[in-house]
């Protein structure tokens, strides 16, 4: 969710006369933050993650699984309740806090986080699931008896014709997106909402157009002309398009905003030691963030059709895409200043790190930047890449501007800045510190998908917490050129990308010059690691410092504020080309031969390296478990299911159609297996069973 304010919107019209204005002071407001808060130092570990629901409506005579379009009476129910929850729950000391709802684009969506963060304690760690789950049993609490809260990525079956919705509302009055498929009253009311949508699509100078590869089964007619695309509505100026090339042949075609920001996804965020450790981060999060996306891939279903991918990126990159036809390079430049080559959704553009070993060539892709603000920024003594970084995101457009926000005072306030920071969004979001706030330098995550069980959403999001360690600890290295974490983040939304693609990545992790001889095994009994071969290669410290009877003293928690790797005396650089090659998501994730171990492998080098009891790190496996058998391929991922799920209906006909009846299982199907009232071995370790839903 994006920053929500109070006020009145203006229209593209009236606002886009402002942009120079909230360009100037954003980046005035962000030099008052850098100056206050450049040499923070010390910040502990703290992390919080945000889960994103869809409330079904099941209407079971009819056999039909609609969208409940009652956010806003939810959110205020549970509103009502927050106060008194902590002396009316007896459990809520296993939780901690009291979690936090917040509203989303779509009506239907609810997003949850924890009430407040987790620290770097391992019984955090082991928390995260119970504290889903109370989430998730406080939001049905709340809600109708034949309403149910899901984590799935995509509805299959938004804007399709008919009633998908409850109540039902006609597309015909999509006022603001001006879709042939999705009614205005699926979009939340704030007034950022309709008025982004809009400003969109005006500033676009037509609709978004997004089009997903129809999934080819038996019985697909060729070509797949869809019949369901209303090809002669004549209500608004683009009810033209489709038919004049937007909607292409052996397609799925959407038009609408609705279609992309009404996804839920699972996201994870990060505070780091200082600045330059949440730079580190950052880069090195870059390269895992398409490989996570494949691995969580749970959305091959759009608009009543079986597609021929199985995640949602693109369709969120197209769905806010505001570029003009000069930005996407169909026409010369005239009216516009740069040539865009992306979405403002889309995979990060560049590394920010000033460490050595963040070399000038891994950062290939033309990255466009507003000169002028760059220079600004470099005179202000902001470094090169952080001053392109914040010149690039400047290079677009505020969306939403408030009439009576225009004059702030950027002393105080950062709403400027984060008009453009919060509708740049990529696979990874460098966070600055909000003004006068205790909250320092954070990373947020980005490009997961969010899973149907609680279970499996805090297995990845313990794993990510883990790895995040890992990279700091053993000062790994993950950089490969820009250019192939693009390629991969357009393989990873393949069609079972898992199985049938392969990837970029990096050969040798390990900072030059440091041992290898980690214990990469899973955890094992406790059992005391020879100073010389604990696997602390990011801080190298004399024995003296670290050694307890002999042997290396271990960490009891999760931390930050780990130094620099520094550079070996003798550096050789081998040709960029020659760091990465293409690995399997098996390789990747569980390890290829003796000089890549894997990120598990890394994973488990870091639970080695902590002083923690043996039962703990054994629920933690379970976690783990989960994560390294989807990538050998003894697990499938959701999007797998699904589609296994939707193909083996006796209602399918093999011509790609997901009809409401089967629509209606599948929903159905994800509620019983989130309860654990069906088991899907296929889908879930069956070590792990997942419980019935609650703490």
């Amino acid at each position: 969710m994006g920053l929500l304010s109070l006020g009145t919107p203006l229209d593209w019209h009236n606002g886009k006369k402002y942009a120079d204005h909230v360009r100037e002071h954003g980046i005035t407001q962000f030099l008052h933050i850098w100056d206050r808060l450049k040499d923070r130092q010390g910040d502990e570990l703290l992390w919080g993650d945000e889960v994103e629901y869809m409330v079904v409506s099941f209407h079971d005579r009819q056999r039909s699984a609609r969208l409940s379009l009652r956010q806003a009476e939810i959110l205020q129910k549970l509103a009502n309740v927050v106060a008194d929850l902590e002396s009316s729950l007896q459990d809520l000391d296993d939780i901690g806090a009291v979690p936090l709802f917040h509203p989303e684009y779509g009506r239907y969506m609810l997003e949850s986080t924890p009430g407040a963060p987790y620290t770097g304690s391992l019984l955090d760690l082991l928390s995260v699931e119970r504290n889903m789950r109370f989430r998730r049993k406080l939001a049905r609490r709340y809600l109708k008896s034949h309403e149910v809260p899901l984590t799935i990525t995509s509805f299959p079956r938004l804007g399709c014709p008919g009633v998908f919705t409850d109540p039902y509302f006609d597309p015909v009055n999509a006022v603001a997106s001006h879709s042939l498929f999705l009614p205005h009253e699926i979009t939340n009311p704030h007034a950022r909402f309709p008025t982004l949508t809009g400003n969109i699509r005006a500033r676009r100078g037509s609709k978004v157009a997004i089009n997903l590869p129809i999934f080819i089964d038996n019985m697909t007619p060729r070509p797949f002309v869809d019949p369901t695309i209303p090809w002669d509505r004549d209500v608004y100026p683009e009810d033209s398009e489709a038919r004049n090339g937007a909607a292409l042949q052996d397609h799925i075609y959407l038009d609408a905003m609705g279609f992309g920001m009404g996804c839920c996804c699972l996201q994870l965020t990060f505070q780091a030691c200082n600045v330059s450790e949440a730079r580190r981060l950052y880069d090195a999060f870059v390269p895992v963030g398409p490989i996570m996306l494949a691995l969580t891939a749970a959305s091959p279903a759009w608009r009543g059709y079986l597609a021929d991918v199985d995640c949602r990126w693109n369709v969120i990159a197209g769905s806010v895409d505001d570029r003009t036809e000069e930005e996407r390079g169909l026409k010369p430049l005239k009216e516009n200043r740069f040539r865009i080559p992306k979405s403002r959704y889309d995979s990060v553009d560049s590394y920010l790190s000033q460490d050595w070993r963040n070399r000038p060539e891994y950062n290939d892709n033309p990255l466009p930047y507003d000169e002028a603000i760059y220079g600004r920024l470099r005179r202000h003594g902001i470094d090169d890449l952080l001053a392109k970084h914040i010149a690039h995101l400047f290079i677009r457009d505020p969306l939403v501007v408030f009439s009576e926000m225009v004059d702030q005072d950027d002393n105080v306030s950062s709403d400027h800045f984060e008009n453009l920071q919060s509708t740049n969004w990529q696979t990874l979001r460098f966070k600055p510190p909000p003004p006068n706030s205790s909250i320092g330098w954070r990373v947020e995550f980005r490009s997961m998908e969010v899973q149907i069980t609680d279970f499996e959403n805090a297995a990845f999001s313990v794993f990510i917490v883990l790895l995040s360690r890992a990279i700091l600890r053993l000062g790994l290295n993950f950089y490969i050129p820009i250019s192939k974490v693009d390629e991969n983040m357009n393989r990873a939304q393949e069609r079972d990308a898992v199985h049938r693609q392969k990837f970029y990545f990096r050969k040798d992790v390990f900072p030059s010059g440091h041992s290898r001889d980690f214990p990469f095994t899973e955890p094992t009994p406790n059992g005391a690691v020879p100073c010389d071969e604990t696997p602390i290669a990011a801080s190298p410290r004399p024995c003296s410092e670290t050694k307890v009877n002999g042997f290396a003293k271990k960490e009891k928690a999760l931390r930050n504020c780990y130094p620099d790797v520094k550079p070996p005396v003798t550096l050789e650089r081998k040709p960029v080309e020659e760091e990465y090659e293409e690995m399997s998501i098996n390789e990747i994730i569980n390890g290829k031969g003796s000089d890549f171990p894997g990120l598990m492998g890394v994973v488990n080098a870091y639970l080695n390296s902590l002083d923690v009891e043996y039962p703990t790190k054994e629920r933690l496996r379970k976690y783990l478990n989960l994560v390294k058998r989807r990538a050998d391929g003894s697990l499938i991922t959701t999007a797998t299911w699904m589609r296994r799920f939707i193909r083996s209906h006796p209602d399918y006909k093999f011509d790609s159609v997901i009809s409401e009846g089967i629509n209606y299982d599948l929903l159905k199907a994800v509620d019983e297996i989130e309860r654990g009232v069906r088991i899907a071995p296929d889908l879930l370790p069956g070590d792990d069973p997942v419980v019935p839903n609650g703490i």
